[in-house]
């Protein structure tokens, strides 16, 4: 496990985005904001325009040749960065948590990939650990539930940050679900290899969230988002989706 205490409070001065598939598929809207939000901070902000999957869905599915080539390119192109920002549970558990397990028998790429786990940060620890609460001027005045993704809930141990920067919005009702800390049954494949099975699940989370009155559920992954948001859908139920980075910049 990658001790990030040990990096310290440093605040740095530029930030690298790495912007996930579906992110930039799906919600581009919310990468946008996410520039907008790191530059009202006083962050400089770059993207590199050559970066693409981090090997995620390969690896998962079992193709490791594959998905070392791309950890390969992820590790070159964002070498020079100063601090890597994600707004994606899963894509930072991926880099910080898979990546040295791809390289275990290459040294050379293997330090490579310690090193990058050492400076790329989910969205939530990266504010959380390096901006002053009261400099996130947000106003956002309606009722919101907040749902974990299981890779930065269990796999990256986030779940307080969110909870943090939620409670400094202004005119924001957080009401939690129960249970709370449950998938949505996304899963990334396992949606497309068990559809029925993930259906059934998100539906038990829309019940959870329907349960809280909420008029918003927000979440830091966009795979987490795009699936309940489909469920909602189903039940033709008005309640929005937003990823977190959304209410953030919001005005």
């Amino acid at each position: 496990m990658i001790d990030l205490e040990a990096m310290g409070s440093i605040r740095p001065t530029s930030v690298t985005l790495f912007i996930p598939c579906l992110m930039d598929m799906v919600y581009p809207q919310a990468a946008r904001d996410l520039t907008i939000l790191l530059k009202n901070l006083g962050f400089t902000v770059k993207y590199p325009q050559d970066q693409t999957c981090c090997g995620q869905p390969a690896f998962n599915q079992g193709f490791i040749k594959e998905a070392r080539k791309l950890a390969q390119r992820f590790l070159t192109i964002f070498a020079s960065s100063e601090v890597i920002v994600c707004p994606s549970g899963s894509c930072t558990a991926m880099v910080r948590k898979h990546y040295p397990e791809l390289f275990s028998t290459a040294p050379a790429w293997l330090d490579r990939a310690r090193d990058m786990g050492q400076k790329l940060f989910e969205l939530t620890e990266f504010l959380t650990r390096f901006v002053p609460f009261e400099n996130i001027k947000a106003s956002f005045p309606f009722t919101v539930t907040y749902h974990d993704s299981c890779h930065s809930n269990r796999v990256l141990g986030i779940v307080k940050q969110p909870r943090r920067l939620l409670a400094h919005v202004s005119g924001l009702t957080l009401i939690e679900m129960e249970p709370v800390q449950v998938c949505c049954g996304f899963g990334g494949l396992f949606s497309q290899k068990f559809p029925q099975l993930s259906q059934a699940i998100g539906m038990e989370k829309v019940k959870a969230i329907q349960n809280t009155g909420a008029q918003w559920v927000i979440s830091n992954d966009p795979g987490c988002l795009m699936h309940i948001q489909n469920r909602l859908r189903e039940k033709n139920l008005k309640i929005g989706v937003k990823h977190l980075v959304e209410v953030l910049a919001s005005q």
